[in-house]
């Protein structure tokens, strides 16, 4: 949306002074003509100390914006016109860029042409097959419903495309029709004229030719792009051609900015949400379908709802100072840990059986073999009841591809490999911490009660400290009377002692664990968060620090999970955030419902590996432990890295 702290400074002259110069250099404007809002946008930026980015490549098209400008317009408002039979196009332009928000009727058909400029495409809605570079592809946005991705662990698809000026572009919509926006920069003067403005003839749209990171003439999966940090709060997923640039924002909820310009002309509209736009001096309030045209240093801020505000602006010219720099940051950070271009690649898919699920948690690699737990539940009927009978702890040999089971009938969750080579697993449906050996068989029992004789619950997910210890969450995720007061984090001492180490009530679900490479830091997750499990971690992964004794202190927040965005519109805060792993720089991936995100060791957002089903949890392996395996529901996924992950924290 623009809640940038601009870096730019001029100091030569006054900033009113030098907005007047500004727009006086634009062709058509002076002193006579200048406009309204111009005087309350000049005292703003003095009164404010507002900074101001200068750009000497600005022109004058001559067309005149759909929007008034600065006034808040309703979707019910924008003009709706017919493309094509059974076509409808919703849309608003500025001076150069044009928005079209397109619904198609079922098996609707947009006929071949040329296209006299550049198009910009996100699927929103539904599928269509499109045309590109002589063949029709499928696209679409398979975005499920809120909560839906609880009960199939589908995130989803949603495709874009960039296509040329020149190009041939057809569509025709799939069975259930489809919804999708197209953004056209220069803008579409054949549209215009279907919405019945004339204009002008060969305008000057300008020369411009920022760079681009996204190939056209290529379908791609827009949940591939990744979150650009515009200021503190505000994330951005950015799309451009040379001329214009799509910035699909995310805000976080209650979040404030302040009072800014910048010289690119912005179009808006609330997605999800509501804003307290404050346009110039004046507070409005903004929800899903208005939208608002800015012009070039039009002086605006607000405030967020406290479900946040998702938001697409479109800017003319891009951004190339501000944006373009932030994304290249984002990407710079990502590809320091994954490779360019590097993809997921799925390496097992354990089909599903039509009565239940072989929902696969824990994971950790021995010797050219991952092994997991293979835990059935019956998710086809929404009631999750669990049958630890026909739970298997399983093996899969990389090489050849085979599954092997090598425990039956045991619900098991979450492992690590211990310095011996066993593997310390969370037998969560038999209430125990078990020593067990990567073919198998049960070495012995680490841990069934606490030392002061309460039985564990559920035993969810381990890590291994450089002691001989372990740590292990808690969170009562079973299906028979729990034995405990609430959920916990517990660590079972070098001498064989378990305690407790985190109360019941500090989270709403802790989940996953792990610790830092030096052994001075505990990382645990909050799965759920809503009315009915209330903590002070919400959306969040909590840190601690580990004393010498094995108990922790100074219980903090270490960095905020992505949330589906349906997530943000009730009272709950659900990541799904599940299994983590780490590496020996000290960064941390968390397993959650929209894919596996990056943190660093100051829990700063890095990225997001996108995989068409959520990953339950994560674990480093291969030959060199550079390949990061994502354990996604009854699918295994690997990708590799420029890293290597954590064996085990130092003494």
């Amino acid at each position: 949306m623009k809640r940038f702290k601009l870096s730019k400074v001029l100091v030569p002259v006054s900033l009113s002074l030098l907005l007047s110069t500004l727009f006086l250099s634009l062709p058509g404007c002076s002193k006579s003509n200048q406009p309204a809002w111009k005087a309350t946008n000049d005292k703003l930026i003095k009164e404010n100390d507002i900074k101001v980015r200068e750009r000497t490549d600005l022109v004058e098209t001559g067309i005149t914006p759909s929007l008034e400008p600065g006034k808040v317009t309703p979707s019910d408002s924008l003009k709706v016109i017919e493309i094509a039979p059974g076509v409808k196009s919703m849309m608003y332009w500025g001076k150069a860029v044009l928005v079209s928000w397109i619904t198609m009727a079922p098996n609707a058909e947009i006929p071949k042409e040329t296209l006299s400029t550049s198009r910009m495409m996100v699927m929103f809605k539904g599928s269509v097959d499109q045309l590109v570079n002589g063949k029709m592809e499928h696209m679409e946005c398979t975005d499920p419903a809120p909560g839906y991705f609880f009960s199939t662990g589908f995130i989803g698809y949603k495709h874009a495309l960039i296509l040329d000026k020149g190009a041939e572009n057809a569509v025709k919509a799939g069975p259930k029709g489809a919804q999708f926006v197209e953004i056209y920069a220069p803008m579409r003067l054949d549209y215009l004229e279907k919405a019945g403005v004339t204009p002008p003839k060969d305008p000057n749209f300008g020369t411009f030719a920022a760079s681009t990171r996204y190939p056209s003439n290529k379908v791609f999966d827009f949940n591939d792009i990744q979150r650009s940090t515009l200021i503190a709060q505000c994330w951005s997923r950015l799309l451009n051609n040379k001329d214009a640039q799509a910035s699909f924002l995310f805000m976080e909820p209650d979040s404030k900015f302040a009072l800014h310009n910048h010289p690119e002309e912005q179009l808006m509209i609330v997605l999800r949400g509501s804003t307290e736009e404050l346009i110039l001096d004046q507070k409005v309030p903004m929800k899903v379908g208005d939208a608002l045209y800015l012009p070039a240093y039009y002086v605006h801020g607000g405030t967020n709802s406290p479900q946040g505000c998702d938001v697409l602006d479109v800017f003319w010219p891009v951004r190339e100072a501000d944006y373009q720099v932030r994304e290249k940051e984002r990407y710079d950070a990502y590809n320091k840990i994954i490779p360019a271009g590097e993809e997921p690649k799925l390496v097992a898919d354990i089909k599903a059986k039509q009565n239940g699920n072989p929902f696969l948690e824990g994971g950790v690699y021995v010797k050219g073999k991952l092994i997991f737990s293979g835990m059935f539940f019956d998710i086809p009927s929404g009631t999750w009841k669990s049958d630890a009978k026909k739970s298997n702890l399983l093996s899969l040999d990389l090489a050849t591809g085979k599954v092997k089971t090598i425990i039956k009938g045991m619900q098991t969750n979450g492992m690590s490999v211990m310095p011996n080579g066993n593997l310390v697993v969370c037998n969560m449906a038999g209430h125990q911490v078990i020593e067990v050996t990567p073919e198998g068989k049960l070495v012995k029992v680490l841990a069934s009660k606490l030392s002061d004789g309460t039985r564990i619950d559920g035993p969810n997910d381990v890590v291994c400290d450089a002691k001989g210890g372990f740590y292990f969450t808690d969170p009562q995720f079973i299906f028979d009377k729990p034995a405990r007061s609430g959920k916990t984090v517990n660590y079972i001492k070098p001498t064989g002692e378990v305690i407790e180490v985190v109360k019941p009530g500090e989270f709403g679900m802790e989940n996953g664990i792990e610790l830092s490479p030096d052994g001075k830091l505990l990382y645990v997750n909050n799965t759920y968060h809503d009315k009915n499990r209330m903590s002070d971690v919400s959306n969040h992964v909590a840190v601690y620090d580990v004393k010498d004794d094995g108990t922790l202190a100074n219980k903090r927040i270490f960095c905020m999970i992505f949330c589906p965005a349906s997530e943000y519109d009730g009272e709950t805060r659900h990541t799904s955030s599940d299994g983590c792993a780490m590496d020996e720089e000290g960064n941390l991936y968390e397993a959650t419902a929209i894919g596996c995100q990056i943190f660093n060791p100051k829990g700063e957002y890095i990225g997001t590996i996108h995989t068409p089903f959520f990953p339950v949890n994560i674990c480093f392996g291969g030959e060199d432990n550079s390949t990061l395996y994502l354990f996604a529901w009854d699918k295994i996924y690997s990708i590799k890295t420029n890293v290597k992950g954590l064996v085990l924290p130092k003494k």
